[in-house]
């Protein structure tokens, strides 16, 4: 198995152990951190991204163009968009609809995946998947690992602090793998001057240094 599947599932696994957490169950029905986002919303929309990946490896092989990690996010909809835009909102709905049945029903979901996924991904080759929500494109399905693993490590962080608890830590392999990609994507938005001074010169760094 790859150092990014073996990283991705890691992080899974930390991610499906924050959903099990008592405090997420207890918030269930309250806002999250997230503007327009339930505890539920965010919970279903963390775990859609351990649950979406069973489907893609069995599914048959996407025709559409395959392309390189970053351009993924050249194309994507949400970058830049308002919290009332289209391709939110059908991420909040998405979220609510995956946890719609509850929070245990959730969880073994969550864990029913992992199981899958446990020997799926050691033997699977490094084929173009595709989301189909996002548009006419595919990933080679370790880029698809990465993009995944952050979105979990971000959204980990966002459903902690939404219940109170601590941000699980990630695996070291994890870490390099999500802080590079935010940190090439800051590098695109801003420039590498402006990332260079946010993290090693502060009185001069610009006054956001976010990916997106």
């Amino acid at each position: 198995m790859t150092d990014t599947r073996a990283d991705f599932l890691s992080t899974a696994r930390s991610a499906a152990d924050l959903l099990r957490d008592p405090a997420v169950a207890a918030a269930w029905s309250r806002p999250s951190a997230l503007p327009e986002f339930s505890v539920a919303g965010l919970a279903g929309h963390l775990a859609y991204q351990i649950l979406a990946i069973p489907q893609l490896l069995t599914g048959p092989v996407p025709h559409e163009e395959t392309i390189a990690l970053l351009e993924h996010y050249t194309r994507v909809g949400w970058i830049g968009a308002s919290l009332d835009d289209d391709v939110n909102v059908r991420i909040r709905r998405g979220g609510q609809e995956v946890s719609a049945e509850g929070h245990a029903a959730l969880v073994a979901r969550v864990d029913s995946a992992l199981g899958e996924l446990d020997g799926a991904l050691a033997s699977a080759a490094n084929r173009p998947v595709r989301i189909s929500l996002w548009g006419p494109w595919s990933l080679a399905l370790d880029d698809m690992l990465i993009t995944r693993m952050m979105e979990l490590a971000v959204h980990s962080d966002d459903l902690a602090v939404s219940v109170g608890v601590a941000t699980p830590t990630l695996p070291p392999g994890a870490v390099d793998t999500v802080i590079g990609l935010l940190a090439r994507l800051a590098v695109r938005r801003h420039g590498p001057t402006g990332v260079l001074r946010a993290l090693s010169r502060a009185e001069r760094a610009p006054a956001t240094i976010t990916a997106f």
